[in-house]
């Protein structure tokens, strides 16, 4: 059961991350600079040498950033043929994950993901207590935040992310009028609308299937007793097991959705989409995440 809660923690914790909503992001963000890469060394040095000095093995591992590629510039720009043509295959790239894993999925593999699953279930509890206090040390030295646990560390995360789009996007009037435009257009097409903000707007789609597959992991596994405590800023998900074949149904309701969203808020996406992309940009650098 531990293994398994950890892996609906990565879930919850990435997904607030990454939208600050409780989504996916609905486009990558630009590669951080070398700077900021150094700090990240810095940060899983300090993490590592804090591991050994309590007895654990724990490698330095920082993500290898790949190339941009053009789909990807075009998607962080808003640009609406390269958003059409991803969602018409993908959706929001929420049941998709269960039918495209090579592409979707993360193919770099972080080596203590391993070393914590070869643990036994008392040595895995310790070895995130010394992870989540090592995680602390890091924090403050290199990053000069104070960090009670890697979960605290992703939910000021998306905390931050949370703050600078409302500051910046949800005050914005241009896009506060393209948003209720868009709103309307889904209503019209039979969509509940509940939240007009720019960022409830860009987010709605993917939250709302991300419940819904969270709603098939709790039906699939139950409540899971040993899961971890989340704050008030980290939503909990469970990812259900579902093969392709089960998820196709799934992901054909979803492609309709997210295509209905685009044609209603292509003007907003254009405009709302590269200023997303630059702020969370800015935020990821100063967690160097």
């Amino acid at each position: 059961m531990l293994k398994r809660s950890r892996l609906t923690l990565a879930l919850s914790a990435a997904a607030a991350v990454l939208c600050g909503c409780g989504g996916a992001a609905a486009s990558p963000a630009a590669a951080p600079s070398t700077a900021v890469q150094d700090k990240k060394r810095q940060f899983e040095t300090v993490k590592a040498d804090c591991m050994k000095q309590k007895g654990f093995t724990y490698v330095p591992y920082v993500k290898p950033e790949k190339q941009e590629s053009d789909q990807e510039r075009e998607l962080a720009s808003g640009d609406y043929a390269a958003m059409r043509a991803h969602r018409e295959k993908y959706g929001f790239g929420i049941f998709s994950l269960h039918i495209y894993p090579k592409e979707l999925g993360d193919p770099a593999q972080d080596p203590n993901v391993k070393i914590a699953g070869a643990l036994s279930p008392s040595q895995g509890e310790a070895y995130q207590q010394a992870k989540d206090a090592c995680t602390g040390v890091a924090g403050k030295q290199v990053l000069g935040l104070t960090l009670k646990s890697g979960i605290d560390y992703y939910s000021q995360l998306a905390q931050a992310h949370k703050r600078a789009k409302a500051a910046e996007l949800d005050g914005d009037p241009e896009l506060v009028s393209l948003a209720g435009s868009m709103a309307t257009c889904l209503k019209g097409k039979g969509y509940t609308v509940s939240d007009t903000r720019p960022t409830a707007m860009a987010g709605r789609g993917e939250t709302a299937f991300m419940e819904q597959q969270s709603t098939l992991g709790r039906e699939q596994q139950g409540d899971l007793p040993d899961r971890p405590k989340m704050t008030k800023d980290t939503k909990q998900f469970q990812m259900p097991t579902l093969t392709p074949e089960q998820a196709r149904p799934y992901l054909a309701k979803e492609i309709k959705a997210a295509l209905d969203d685009l044609e209603c808020g292509k003007d907003f996406y254009a405009a709302y989409t590269p200023r997303e992309t630059a702020l969370q940009r800015q935020v990821n650098d100063r967690f160097a995440f």
